[in-house]
This record gives structure tokens, sequence and C-alpha cells, in this order.
């Protein structure tokens, strides 16, 4: 079964004087407020697309990781990623960089190192920065 996750961002004003707050409906759990500043010089107290980009791909991978060493009888006992997506203004995301450190019995550093390379790449957000975009536009 297909699940959709949804979030709705309300933007007011031009893109270097407005704002915005972008909501999570599908959970209802928080609204970040998003702007310009936030985005390309690193204002504190807002959030930007490429930080939620960062919580997307770390949390995505860590699942993926946990999935591959436990399907292959090495359950780990903790992961922690941490994503570094990196945006230029006028080039767009850049990349993300993934920093993991996990602590898994009885397997050895290059096991590890496979594991992690396979999880990177079967990652389903991973996967996503690359697929198709959809849209549907209406003038209100």
């Amino acid at each position: 079964m297909a699940l959709t996750s949804e979030a709705t961002t309300i933007w007011k004003g031009t893109l270097f004087e407005g704002s915005g707050d972008v909501t999570l409906d599908s959970s209802g759990l928080a609204t970040f407020p998003v702007n310009w500043k936030a985005r390309s010089e690193g204002v504190a107290n807002m959030t930007n697309p490429e930080e939620m980009l960062a919580a997307a791909h770390s949390s995505c991978f860590s699942m993926a990781l946990s999935l591959a060493l436990a399907q292959a009888g090495h359950p780990a006992e903790s992961i922690q990623t941490t994503a570094a997506v990196t945006f230029e203004a006028g080039k767009g995301v850049l990349g993300s960089h993934l920093l993991v450190s996990a602590r898994v019995p009885g397997i050895t550093e290059e096991e590890f190192e496979a594991f992690a390379d396979g999880a990177k790449q079967n990652c389903p957000i991973s996967q996503a920065l690359a697929i198709p975009i959809t849209i549907e536009a209406e003038l209100a």
C-alpha cells in the first residue's frame, strides 16, 4: 500500500523580503517558519528547504541502513546520521553528504562500509533526488 505524505507552505511577499510557514500536514506535528535569509545566510530560528531535505535524507538513510543490517543478521544498537545538504543561490542543491556513526556488534569496518554504501543507494530519499516531478497549478 502506498502512503502519501503532505506538507503545505504558505508564502507571503517577495522572495527576498517575504516569508512563509511550512506545515507538516500528514502528521500535524509542526509548523516551521521559512524565509530567504534562512536559506542564503543561515539565519537562526528559521528553517529552509535544504534543512528539511537533510532531515528527510538522514532519517531515511538511517532506516534503510537499519533494515539492511537487521536482514543480514546484524541488528544495529544505534545509528546516528547527519545529512549535510549544500545549496548555492543560482546553482541550487549541490549535494548531500551523509556522516554516519553506528554501533553494530559483530561486523568489521569494511562490512559496515559496504552496508552503508548499499543503504545510500537504496534509501528512497537518495533515489527520489532524481524522480520526475508532476504539478497541478491554478490561479486563485
